[in-house]
């Protein structure tokens, strides 16, 4: 109708392969969503270390996997090159957080082999995954072999406590990170969330997605036609809200400008929490 204001959304900046799960996980807490994915993802360019992994793999103590979509990538080449990808006995598959841990039961890894924080811990990360993998495997990794599962490159920290403790760590990239091509409604739904930022509230799950989003933005600002027409303004990333699943993807928001950040848990109740304090619907605390 005429006048009628639009709902604020939430934007999803997840690579393009976990939108949909989150699209309909947010819906199902009566969040409207829009998904501008600011990564793209695709797989390693050279697949002989992943083969390598897995064969590998029945004499390795522990799998580490970064996100879901090392998991994707490690099980799903796999199984394209005709693999069989039952998971050994011995072999502790670890990781940060909850949609990675459910991308690897539903890959077959029986949940009693895998360790993540605890529920309650204040950030889900390698720090307060570590803990937890020496409660639940042991503190003393002298002999045993450790497995990061990875894109290219990578934070070390982990691995540095795993190679302090005895382990003999490799790593393998299972998959390449890259900033995104923005189609036409890609381009138009950026522009709307910088020009309307009052009826947007991002969702941001990765320091190097938020890199690559101010040179996606001044790409919405390239000449229009006709020439007449009059240039976008540059964004004003002081007025932009945000949500932001750790610590240091909200102090990479930050640096870009954006003027209100808050941290929230990367679980959807969270996130739908911490929408609805933004958005001005409640006033609930997102953690």
């Amino acid at each position: 109708m005429p006048g009628e204001v639009a709902p604020v959304r939430l934007l999803l900046t997840r690579p393009r392969a976990q939108a949909d799960d989150w699209v309909r996980r947010m819906a199902a807490l009566d969040v409207p969503t829009a998904s501008l994915p600011l990564i793209d993802i695709a797989p390693a360019a050279d697949p002989a270390g992943l083969a390598q992994a897995w064969s590998a793999l029945p004499a390795t103590d522990l799998a580490m996997f970064v996100s879901p979509n090392a998991v994707e990538h490690f099980f799903d080449r796999r199984r394209a090159d005709g693999g069989q990808d039952a998971w050994p006995d011995r072999t502790w598959a670890a990781t940060v957080g909850p949609g990675s841990a459910r991308a690897l039961v539903e890959r077959g890894v029986p949940e009693a082999r895998i360790v993540q924080p605890p529920a309650e811990a204040d950030s889900l990360d390698s720090e307060h995954l570590w803990p937890e993998l020496c409660r639940v495997a042991g503190a003393d990794w002298t002999g045993r072999r450790a497995l990061l599962v990875r894109g290219d490159g990578g934070r070390e920290w982990l691995g540095d406590r795993l190679r302090e403790a005895g382990a003999a760590v490799s790593a393998v990239s299972v998959y390449r990170r890259a900033c995104p091509v923005l189609d036409a409604p890609g381009r138009r739904l950026l522009r709307e969330a910088i020009e309307a930022p009052d009826r947007h509230v991002w969702l941001f799950s990765s320091s190097e997605a938020i890199g690559h989003l101010d040179s996606l933005e001044q790409g919405t600002r390239e000449p229009a036609a006709p020439p007449s027409d009059p240039l976008p303004m540059p964004a004003d990333w002081g007025r932009v809200r945000a949500l932001a699943t750790h610590e240091r993807i909200a102090a990479r928001a930050r640096a870009l400008g954006v003027g209100h950040v808050v941290l929230v848990r990367p679980d959807a109740a969270a996130v739908a929490a911490g929408f609805r304090m933004l958005s001005g619907s409640t006033l609930e605390s997102p953690t």
